[in-house]
């Protein structure tokens, strides 16, 4: 096994605020003074490996903390090897809890995982485990604890597979983009924060402050109006992370946004990104202002060519690109928090002594009833200020959780001026609005729902899509929203991104290279609901949490369709171990293979997989604090 000089280019890389800064015999005030190279994390090459898992102080704010790291570094050593090897990875672990490394996104035997509970009995403390197995694909991968809270805490690092056949496009340098998050704060503490108030990191809430922007903009009747909706569903319209820039210092490469990661280029050269999400909870809006990017790798498989100006990358997912610089200027490398409370960044550089400007963040996004599962075509819903939802459960309705409206018939009503009106035994089925109400018998169609004032709501259920079934594990208060009208949106950039004035990459962009392989048609189909009680912070699937849920049991060599129904408003990146998760987006002959897929607020997406990987696997939401409960066991057999 070859190596970087692992200890130069750890004491050169700058590590001042942003890095590791005990244990190398060197003080943190020459580090300050270290010069600006052309800095990756450490790369390890060849086909055996050896890695160390254990803690170190680190300083990426101003105060010291203990991480958990592997090889002393953070973000991990990058690990490089060829396709068709074999691979021996022995990892010690030196901590005094239990340990583990998973292989995000590689192909391998089940017991290889690294799954603790699952897979394997995980690493115990002062002992090793040594992972084999064979590298049966190529391109962008990464590899983190599935411990704990050991990934957020500084356990992950890129993966990089180099093809036996030539790749079907060509560059003239190559760097691994790892983001990531850090807290000074213990993990165990942020999640004991979210269980207690869930919106605790949340400082994006409309507060008093910009009442008379929104009441300029909108009028008061509709701002009067949406912040009553949504003080009565006990929701926020701007709750898009659970953790925010307010706890988190956003990394690119192990580098905070004062220093900024930095990479070499020469005019006309062609210089493939791999961008890596190993954030906890984050995802990230990522551009390069004056720069196109082609798109030619997601997850690790190669696609079809894609030119885009910005592109979003959920927790866990990977995109390669490849951007070619046409002047002698430095670049930003803008990597912006999809809630805008901060952002990592970088520069590609002809000249370590240039550096870009970082460009301003977009506004805040505001969630909309799209974004709920909730269709308001042909309705008009201004002016429903002074309604009592005092006893509205809202679940199915997609921007109105909590409505009951079971017994409402209003088929063809007129609804405007009707303050003060009793609708508690209404049917309102077919009406086609309100995401997270439950509209399963209500008729509204073509109604006119200006001035409902007054209204009592109390006992009104208005599914507006009757196909749609929810399971009956899906009701209680362990789940606060049911999307009545979820839609496929895979052209949807999503919250923040849309009508931007950029080019943004959606999953309809996304084509396999290669032809699909597996064509049969799906044997069946499975219906998964991503639930939850966002105030409560409690997460499950089907209404269902992991303790509670049986494996779901495939087939040896079956072909299945997945469907994901997502009843929250937050976007969940679901990732199934071990076989490939084969997206949807309208070829079926060349459909994009992924290992994770990103459900966004309110939607439904679909994708078909092979089940041709024998064993017990993990199946789960990548955010952290989601996964405890948010997760499945998977049984081929």
């Amino acid at each position: 096994m070859s190596e970087v000089n692992f200890k130069r280019r750890q004491f050169v890389t700058g590590l001042t605020l942003g890095g590791v800064i005990a244990g190398f015999g060197m003080n943190s005030g020459r580090l300050f003074g270290a010069p600006k190279l052309d800095r990756q994390p450490p790369l390890l090459r060849g086909n055996s490996f050896n890695l160390s898992i254990g803690e170190q102080a680190v300083n990426f704010t101003g105060r010291a903390r203990i991480a958990t790291t592997v090889n002393n570094s953070l973000p991990a050593p990058v690990l490089r090897f060829k396709q068709g090897e074999s691979i021996s990875i022995n990892v010690a672990n030196n901590l005094s809890t239990s340990s583990s490394i998973h292989w995000h996104g590689l192909i391998l035997p089940s017991n290889m995982d690294g799954v603790p509970g699952i897979s394997f009995d995980g690493i115990k403390a002062k002992q090793s485990f040594q992972y084999q197995f064979d590298a049966v694909q190529s391109g962008t991968y990464w590899y983190h604890s599935h411990s704990g809270f050991q990934e957020q805490t500084g356990v992950y690092g890129a993966i990089i597979i180099d093809p036996i056949e030539p790749e079907p496009f060509s560059y003239d340098r190559d760097y691994v983009v790892m983001l990531s998050d850090w807290s000074d704060e213990n993990p165990n503490d942020i999640y004991a924060k979210l269980k207690k108030l869930s919106h605790y990191y949340n400082f994006n809430e409309r507060t008093a402050s910009n009442l008379w922007s929104e009441i300029k903009q909108k009028g008061v009747k509709q701002t009067w109006g949406a912040r009553e909706m949504w003080n009565q569903m006990r929701m926020s319209d701007t709750d898009i992370s659970d953790v925010t820039g307010y706890s988190y210092t956003f990394l690119m490469n192990g580098e905070t946004p004062s220093q900024g990661w930095k990479g070499l280029f020469k005019r006309g050269e062609k210089i493939r990104l791999r961008f890596i999400n190993g954030s906890a909870m984050t995802f990230f809006d990522i551009r390069i202002p004056g720069l196109k990017m082609t798109v030619v790798a997601a997850d690790g498989q190669n696609v079809q060519p894609v030119s885009v100006d910005e592109f979003r990358i959920g927790v866990a997912e990977t995109y390669d690109v490849i951007v070619e610089p046409s002047t002698d200027s430095a670049y930003s490398v803008f990597a912006q928090a999809i809630d805008r409370s901060g952002y990592a960044r970088g520069t590609l550089t002809p000249d370590l002594g240039l550096e870009a400007q970082v460009p301003p963040m977009d506004p805040v996004p505001v969630l909309t009833h799209q974004d709920m599962g909730m269709s308001m075509a042909g309705m008009d819903m201004g002016g429903m200020s002074g309604m009592d939802h005092s006893k509205m459960n809202m679940g199915a309705m997609s921007g109105s959780a909590a409505m009951d409206h079971s017994k409402m018939n209003m088929g063809g009503m007129k609804m405007a001026g009707m303050p003060g009106m009793d609708h508690s035994k209404m049917s309102m089925g077919g009406m086609s609005g309100n995401t997270a109400m439950d509209h399963s018998k209500m008729n509204m169609g073509g109604t006119n729902m200006a001035s409902m004032s007054g209204m009592d709501h109390s006992k009104m259920n208005m599914t507006a899509n009757p196909a749609l079934t929810h399971a009956d594990t899906e009701y209680g208060p362990h789940v606060d929203a049911r999307a009545s009208d979820p839609q496929y949106r895979l052209d949807d950039p999503g919250v923040g991104l849309r009508n931007n004035g950029r080019r943004v990459l959606t999953y309809a962009d996304l084509r396999n290279i290669n032809k699909t392989a597996d064509s049969r048609e799906p044997e069946r189909e499975i219906d998964l609901h991503l639930t939850g009680n966002m105030s409560r912070y409690m997460w499950s699937i089907n209404g269902v949490k992991y303790s509670e849920a049986e494996p779901i049991k495939l087939s040896y060599g079956e072909r299945v369709r997945i469907n994901f129904v997502n009843d929250t408003m937050m976007n969940h990146p679901m990732h199934l171990h071990g076989m490939w998760s084969e997206l949807e987006t309208g070829d079926k002959d060349y459909l994009p293979r992924k290992h994770t897929i990103v459900v966004q607020p309110g939607a439904k997406i679909s994708y078909q997989l092979t089940a041709d990987a024998m064993g017990k696997w993990a199946y789960h939401c990548h955010l952290l604090y989601h996964m405890p409960a948010m997760f499945r066991e998977v049984h081929v057999s």
